[in-house]
């Protein structure tokens, strides 16, 4: 569990205000280890209402502490942000890992998204989920 000192520095460094649901959706971010969604936030939060976990994610979006990561199923899931990111470079060119099994999406920050140029076209962004079993579903 990371400490309420590092989360608030966290928040200060990205100039968020520190909040108590700041606080605790970040803290439910960094404990779980993967992507999750509002509604899982709002299950796991309920001291919170859906409009005041939507607008911390959206505040989170916009400051570069998570990123929303697109998903053929409809279902928004949000990712942490790396420490490189910021308001001005918020890129995630980075692969998603979907598991067939659990569910879960992992951000595998490690392997990028690889670079395609197609002549005539501007490509503004790109995406690549893998789908199939993690680690932990595959052992």
């Amino acid at each position: 569990m990371l400490k309420y000192s590092a989360l608030k520095k966290l928040l200060k460094d990205h100039q968020l205000r520190v909040t108590d649901c700041r606080l605790d959706v970040l803290q439910l971010f960094k404990s779980r280890g993967h992507a999750l969604t509002s509604r899982y936030l709002e299950d796991e939060l309920t001291s919170y209402d859906r409009v005041t976990l939507f607008r911390t994610l959206n505040s989170f979006i916009e400051k570069g502490v998570v990123h929303k990561i697109p998903d053929d199923s409809g279902i928004a899931r949000y990712g942490i942000c790396g420490h490189s990111c910021a308001p001005a470079a918020h890129h995630h060119d980075h692969v998603h890992f979907k598991c067939s099994s659990c569910g879960h999406v992992d951000c595998l920050s490690d392997y990028t998204v690889p670079t395609v140029t197609i002549p005539g076209y501007l490509i503004q962004e790109s995406n690549m989920i893998l789908n199939g079993v993690c680690k932990s579903c595959n052992q």
